[in-house]
């Protein structure tokens, strides 16, 4: 297959409130020259960060995510066949075709797994296997592929989020559920990670998650501010303990911060805590994310900015 000739002209603009790369300039670059063709400062990019897996996943997911990928990594395989990173951000990018309706998944498991393959100790391949899964596989072969991915780093950010967010739709139509698993899962994972991991973060996250299920069965209300979610006593629990965590361990550094910031700004401006998420919203900036501002089925970035300003007093 030919690659896709570079796109005439200006790139397509990008609204910057709801760029995948967030704040990663030298993502967002390497990014922009890869839909020129220049495949180069993707290797670069991915070289430079090595085995720090969280933004290694980060990086490579976002490159993957963009129609064009494929073909380009592609060309950067055949000019380097030994290049385990090319593989694996192909496999990744077969993996959002796939999602796409564009490959067959079949084709797209054997991909990730003859990545992984090549680089063992990497839970990238993995982790696209996973993002695959969530959305294709059966449940044990979720958990199977998500144990795969905590054998090579055990706190892995993405892949966290990724079994929040299968696990929450179990048992979809059986109404709401405080001991849903969703909530042991998350719980366990806050607690059995270090002290300054950022997923302390991941009970609101399964929080989020279960009411985008239950306002799309009809559970919970269409507007998560009208809904009581996030005003009972188990919930206010859960929200002051992430918020208490953010303010004693504040990471600056890691590539998906800005991703659990908008679910906590989220979850402080449902429950009615507008300092707090006025907080939050002056430390995300520009930067939203559609998850979980677009739950249950909203204009992400229309939902971020009218919470933002109303927060601020701004509106």
């Amino acid at each position: 297959m030919s690659p896709p000739p570079p796109p005439l002209g200006r790139g397509r603009k990008r609204d910057r409130g709801l760029d995948s790369a967030l704040d990663d300039t030298d993502l967002s670059t390497a990014r922009a020259a890869l839909a020129q063709g220049r495949w180069q400062a993707a290797r670069s990019l991915l070289a430079r960060t090595g085995d720090d897996w969280d933004r290694r996943g980060h990086r490579v997911t976002v490159l993957a995510h963009e129609p064009y990928t494929a073909a380009w990594a592609r060309e950067w395989l055949l000019a380097e066949p030994d290049s385990a990173d090319a593989s694996v951000l192909l496999a990744v990018a077969r993996v959002w075709r796939a999602l796409r309706g564009k490959e067959k998944p079949d084709r797209v498991r054997d991909a990730c797994r003859a990545a992984a393959a090549r680089i063992p100790a990497d839970p990238t391949p993995w982790l696209g296997l996973l993002l695959l899964e969530r959305h294709l596989g059966d449940q044990e072969e979720v958990v199977r592929t998500f144990e795969q991915v905590r054998a090579r780093y055990a706190d892995h950010h993405h892949a966290h989020h990724l079994m929040v967010a299968r696990l929450a739709e179990r048992r979809a139509d059986a109404g709401p559920d405080p001991l849903h698993e969703v909530y042991d899962f998350a719980a366990w994972a806050a607690e059995q990670a270090p002290a300054d991991s950022p997923l302390a973060i991941l009970p609101v996250v399964a929080h989020a998650e279960r009411y985008r299920v239950l306002a799309a069965h009809g559970f919970e209300p269409a507007d998560p501010a009208a809904s009581g979610h996030w005003v009972g006593r188990r919930a206010r629990q859960v929200m002051k303990a992430a918020f208490d965590w953010w303010l004693e361990w504040e990471h600056d550094g890691h590539p998906r911060r800005l991703v659990d910031l908008n679910f906590l700004a989220h979850a402080k401006f449902c429950e009615g805590r507008g300092a707090e998420a006025a907080a939050l919203f002056h430390r995300i900036g520009e930067h939203a994310t559609p998850e979980p501002w677009s739950y249950p089925d909203r204009d992400p970035l229309a939902a971020f900015r009218a919470a933002r300003d109303r927060a601020l007093g701004t509106g």
